[in-house]
């Protein structure tokens, strides 16, 4: 790992270390991980240090897992440098071809509301069996088809700005958007967030995968080692910064931790923030993917594995105990 982050594992004379294996051990406990699923890797940073590290029996530390949703907070990211260089911008309409017919309500729908998941389009996320999901419907066949079309096609049911609605779709819309902003298709956004993101932190396991138009999958599908989804969090962290250099635009990851009004505080853009700690935020994803990010405890913790939506709640709860197992700092030493 490059020095922003030491891979010493050993635990902070302040912490509490009982209260942190307990917590930790509560994530592999029993036959099949019974309490909170499957845990795949647990790793824990904290003063940017490694902490602890473990994974289940037969994951290895170099292998590649699924973000799920996680891969959205890692298209704000992207959607940082586009319009800090110019070319989105965040309160004008959303650049969308399909809604410039005359007259089209969607129209008035901007890149924010998209970020914010305000945007009022008609889209159902959730996963219940037998009835309705346009993520499932959308994703299908991913390889071959317009991702974003599908979304974009959703009829808009709210004004924009009025209803939280959290949606895989608005993801794939913005990622669109970003695609082509950047140009080059699949290659060109790869290249983009390599250059931009990726290098930069040396999150070099990171494999983006794209639809059949050449969109990123920003809604659902990024690949890389639990390392690498750390290296990611401790971005945002740090605000932007790695090694003091900045990685992301001034302001960025204060407007991922902006709460959106219309979410009662839940949400931000592309990231969450009902985390169960103040200030706290986290990016998470479908069965119980998380990285979480602490600035008044200076920690990150990523989580990936196979949850139920039951076991999900074991393990945010486990998750909120390793943070308390370390000191809040004062504002003088936060980084």
């Amino acid at each position: 790992m490059s020095s922003e982050l030491d891979t010493v594992v050993e635990i902070s004379s302040d912490a509490d270390a009982e209260r942190l294996g307990s917590a930790v051990g509560s994530l592999f406990d029993g036959e099949g991980h019974s309490r909170s699923g499957t845990t795949n890797a647990l790793l824990v940073a904290h003063r940017g240090r490694l902490v602890c590290e473990r994974y289940a029996a037969g994951v290895e530390p170099d292998e590649t897992q699924r973000s799920w949703s996680m891969a959205k907070s890692v298209l704000h990211a992207v959607i940082g440098h586009l319009v800090a260089d110019g070319l989105l911008e965040l309160d004008a309409p959303a650049p969308v071809p399909a809604w410039r017919g005359d007259g089209d309500p969607r129209a008035s729908i901007t890149l924010e509301h998209l970020l914010r998941m305000v945007d009022g389009l008609d889209f159902v996320e959730p996963y219940v069996e037998g009835e309705r999901c346009d993520t499932i419907e959308m994703l299908r066949d991913a390889r071959h088809d317009d991702t974003a079309a599908y979304a974009e096609a959703r009829p808009l049911i709210h004004p924009p700005g009025s209803y939280f609605n959290y949606s895989s779709g608005s993801s794939m819309i913005v990622s669109a958007i970003a695609k082509r902003a950047v140009g080059g298709g699949a290659a060109g956004m790869e290249a983009f967030m390599r250059q931009k993101i990726f290098d930069p932190i040396g999150m070099s396991s990171a494999r983006p995968r794209f639809d059949g138009a050449g969109t990123f999958l920003g809604s659902s599908y990024l690949f890389a080692t639990a390392r690498d989804f750390l290296r990611f969090g401790t971005l945002y962290l740090r605000d932007g910064l790695w090694n003091r250099r900045a990685v992301l635009p001034a302001g960025w990851v204060g407007h991922a931790r902006t709460p959106t009004p219309a979410s009662n505080g839940q949400y931000g853009a592309h990231w969450w923030l009902d985390v169960g700690e103040p200030g706290a935020f986290c990016a998470k994803g479908f069965q119980g993917q998380y990285t979480l990010v602490s600035p008044s405890r200076d920690m990150v913790v990523v989580r990936l594995g196979v949850s139920t939506e039951a076991q999900r709640e074991h393990v945010v709860g486990a998750l909120s105990e390793i943070l308390a197992s370390f000191p809040e700092q004062s504002m003088e030493e936060h980084p």
